[in-house]
């Protein structure tokens, strides 16, 4: 059994939400304002079941009002030099460095994360991220001046796009957001966001920094609804010019669907599967830390989360013990615990949708630690143990669906081509990791499997400088670094006859003479 962490700790000073969003959870030009649907929601803390905040959710009226919002402030905004934008980035990460403290907790209460995990990761992260997109403002170029075509001289224009519309998960608030606000603001767009209905806090409180840190009313707008009608009505919106989804794959086509209607540019960050594949030569010790890390990093809800572990032969059976015993001593407890590695799922709900995956798998599989929701002090929260899975066939569900918690599947392999052709027999191609102590081993797996990121001898680090995004029914479109930027703008092609005459030559030849 898992040694729960501590479940009684100070709990004076977590995040005052119902006084710090007592003017509603909607955040349009400039100020909080409530939502117009005529219903409420409650934010709920997943390590305890009580209530955090309730708010009156977003309508299409507020979508309208943010939208508008957005679309009065973009002329002047997309009119600011790089200079003037990558100064109130800047300005921005300051304000986060101040609050840091403030933005960990917030999202530690709403997603149940342990808070050395936003202290260290979370937070810190999306600081670097603003950091690095202030940067990034000043070195959006086009192409150099030529003359390709006689005495014309051309060259290409980036600029923004007008309108995005985006929508973010519950696993990573913070940081979802900043991944899709980042890249669009410093490309001088503007952004109506919508975050989870689940985890709205750390969306809200970043909104509010970028109007203390100077960014223009309007430029940055939350809309807190659910999904089928503020998100549906933001993604069909004729004056949103771009959506940025990141979710599950099934959602992802539908709003593909809603946008493909209105000839929207798309950006979709989707479900993943990643395999975790360990040939025969590499370090053990290191492997078994890094699969029990990568598959429980944020309690399992990660996309990038290694969730099949494909090991080969002559090292299997010692991975699946150590790994099986490795998990067994991660500590289950309060987020705001100091002792606790891993909080609860994000609510009961999908704790149980991750239990019924594993209890139906108990019918084809051998479930070797965990499988089970912990008892005692962490039985009202939305808490589940560590789980090892060995025993399942590749085209099994447990192998083949994405379960988005803390169950990691255990499968042996024999040959290099087996492992990699395992590693690839999924819809998913988002990320995945090779363990190897041979260089050559380990480039051939990095070019042969199909995957955004590949990992060598680790699993899960991020950083702001390399892209984020993945292939097949993973999506398309990167998050993260300049290939991110990149993608929140268009290029037009400009052209200059430079003889200051007016040719007759080209005209006669499409017209004739007039």
């Amino acid at each position: 059994m898992q040694n729960p962490g501590s479940t009684t700790p100070d709990r004076v000073g977590r995040f005052p939400a119902q006084a710090r969003f007592a003017d509603g959870a909607q955040y349009i030009a400039g100020r909080l304002r409530k939502g117009t649907s005529g219903r409420t929601h409650a934010v709920t803390d997943p390590a305890t079941g009580e209530e955090v905040l309730t708010y009156e959710l977003a309508g299409a009226d507020d979508v309208d009002a943010a939208v508008a919002a957005a679309r009065a402030a973009f002329p002047a905004w997309a009119g600011a030099t790089p200079g003037e934008r990558s100064d109130a980035l800047h300005r921005l990460a300051a304000v986060l460095a101040d609050r840091a403290e403030d933005f960990a907790r917030a999202e530690s209460l709403q997603c149940g994360k342990p808070l050395k995990l936003t202290r260290e990761f979370d937070v810190p992260g999306t600081i670097d991220n603003t950091a690095f997109f202030a940067g990034a403002a000043r070195h959006l170029q086009g192409q150099s001046a030529g003359e390709y075509s006689g005495d014309h001289t051309s060259y290409v224009r980036r600029e923004p796009l007008g309108v995005v519309g985006s929508i973010a998960p519950w696993n990573y608030p913070l940081q979802m957001a900043a991944w899709k606000i980042l890249p669009a603001i410093a490309a001088g767009n503007t952004i109506v966001l919508k975050p989870a209905e689940l985890t709205p806090l750390t969306s809200l409180l970043l909104a509010q920094a970028a109007t203390e840190a100077g960014i223009p009313d309007g430029v940055i707008n939350i809309v807190t609804g659910t999904g089928r009608e503020a998100g549906e009505h933001l993604v069909g919106h004729p004056d949103v010019v771009m959506t940025s989804f990141t979710g599950s794959t099934p959602v992802g086509r539908r709003v593909a669907e809603i946008a493909t209607a209105t000839v929207k540019r798309l950006h979709l960050e989707l479900g993943g599967k990643a395999p975790f594949v360990v040939f025969d030569d590499a370090d053990l010790d290191a492997a078994v830390q890094g699969a029990v890390a990568g598959s429980l990093i944020n309690t399992g809800q990660d996309c990038t989360a290694a969730t099949r572990a494909y090991v080969q032969r002559p090292l299997y059976e010692a991975f699946v013990e150590r790994t099986a015993a490795l998990m067994e001593t991660v500590r289950l407890g309060d987020p705001f615990a100091p002792g606790t590695d891993l909080g609860p799922l994000i609510s009961h709900v999908h704790r149980d949708r991750v239990a019924a995956f594993v209890d139906r798998a108990r019918a084809y599989a051998r479930v070797v630690t965990g499988g089970e929701a912990p008892q005692g002090d962490l039985k009202n929260g939305a808490y589940y143990l560590p789980t090892l899975v060995t025993g399942a066939a590749q085209d099994s569900e447990i192998v083949q669906s994405e379960i988005f918690g803390p169950v990691l599947v255990v499968l042996p392999f024999d040959s290099d081509d087996d492992g990699i052709a395992l590693a690839n027999d999924t819809p998913y191609g988002l990320a995945a990791s090779a363990w190897s102590r041979d260089v050559y081993r380990a480039n051939r797996a990095t070019r042969e499997i199909k995957a955004g990121c590949v990992w060598v001898n680790d699993h899960i680090p991020i950083i702001s400088e390399m892209p984020h995004g993945g292939y097949k029914a993973s999506g398309f479109g990167k998050d993260m670094s300049a290939y991110s930027f990149e993608e929140y703008t268009q290029i037009k092609h400009v052209m200059f006859d430079n003889t200051a005459v007016v040719r007759k030559e080209w005209h006669r030849t499409v017209f004739g003479d007039r």
